[in-house]
């Protein structure tokens, strides 16, 4: 089976669908790998890598298989051919047009934000590969932002206080900016509507904030969204204890939905100035009322970092991950290089968001 490794062309998208060393792995399990030029050195994975690797350079969109990081706009999707299988973060909530003009082409798609968060698709989960990515980033870029040190630092001049930094939101993406923030050196509070994390919290030093707002997990581990009365208690509660942090990183998330207002505008005035704000739902809308998506804006004397797409901004090791995740998705629909879609298989149906029918053995 033919798998082709797209240049992605989306505005500010830097990583790729598979890297070198994977290619690789896929060509020697079987697979025809083909690559276009070019698709890797956004991600500093040069064309001579991809030929080191034994791997060749063609059309990667006539092959029978397309992997993909982002998913492709109009122009791309009129370049899909009929029979062909797609793979990628290819947005099925948040844009179903998109997947329908894709499964016009005739085309079998899976999601890769649709993989069913179950224990033996945990290497295919790359979701959780990507959020490690933001989370990491995240934490830098409070530090960055932040006008103090993030470690206590005993000089000649004094001794320098650490910063204190709050993460809202538990999940894998605010769990790794817990550790990061940690290895920075701040003080680290999280805090998640799960009591059931609070132990996760804790196991990577931080303390836990508890406003007295909490709420059951939901299917995949996500956070059941708050009803409104809920969300008013946490936006109040909140509020009286933001201004004892100087940064705060958010990463509450509605698969398929615009991410909660936990922050609302008399919050952020409550912030001492400097204060820094990291908002790792701008991609959806953003956690705090004032978040401009795309851009770090300054309000209330309080910075806000909206950017998005934030694993893109560190595209060798996402890439490295993500690729990852595809193999094994691949290694999954396709044995030894042979497809065989097993319409039965939790993992197949539940990852695929168009042509299913099409595709269902006879």
């Amino acid at each position: 089976m033919r798998v082709g490794v797209a240049r992605e062309t989306a505005p500010g998208e830097r990583r790729v669908a598979l890297v070198p060393e994977t290619a690789g792995k896929l060509a020697a399990a079987g697979f025809d790998v083909v690559v276009e030029a070019g698709a890797g050195a956004a991600a500093s994975f040069p064309d001579a890598a991809y030929a080191d690797a034994g791997v060749p350079f063609g059309d990667a969109w006539s092959a029978d298989v397309l992997v993909k990081v982002r998913k492709p706009d109009e122009q791309e999707t009129a370049r899909l051919h009929d029979g062909q299988l797609l793979i990628g973060f290819l947005d099925p909530l948040g844009d179903p047009a998109a997947v329908e003009r894709i499964a016009a082409r005739g085309v079998t798609a899976f999601a890769m934000e649709s993989i069913p968060r179950i224990t033996r698709a945990q290497s295919m989960d790359a979701l959780s590969s990507q959020a490690t990515v933001g989370g990491y980033k995240a934490a830098l870029l409070a530090a960055d932002q932040l006008p103090r040190f993030f470690p206590m630092l005993m000089t000649a001049a004094g001794t320098v206080p650490p910063a204190k930094v709050l993460v809202i939101g538990a999940g894998v993406a605010g769990l790794q900016a817990i550790a990061t923030a940690r290895r920075l050196g701040a003080v680290v509070t999280g805090f998640d509507v799960r009591p059931v994390v609070r132990e996760q919290i804790e196991s990577l030093g931080a303390n836990w904030l508890d406003l007295g707002v909490t709420g059951a997990e939901a299917e995949g581990g996500y956070a059941r969204e708050l009803t409104p009365e809920e969300m008013q208690a946490q936006q109040a509660a909140l509020e009286a204890r933001i201004s004892e942090f100087d940064a705060v990183i958010t990463t509450a998330a509605v698969p398929g939905r615009a991410a909660p207002k936990i922050i609302p505008a008399s919050a952020v005035k409550t912030m001492r100035p400097g204060s820094v704000i990291v908002d790792l739902a701008a991609d959806t809308g953003g956690n705090c009322e004032l978040t401009v998506p795309g851009e770090i804006a300054v309000r209330e004397n309080v910075t806000l970092v909206g950017l998005t797409n934030l694993p893109a901004t560190m595209p060798f090791h996402a890439s490295t991950l993500y690729s990852r995740n595809v193999q094994a998705l691949l290694l999954h629909l396709a044995p030894e290089g042979q497809l065989n879609l097993d319409w039965s298989d939790e993992i197949t149906a539940g990852a695929c968001v168009a042509g299913k029918k099409e595709a269902a053995p006879a």
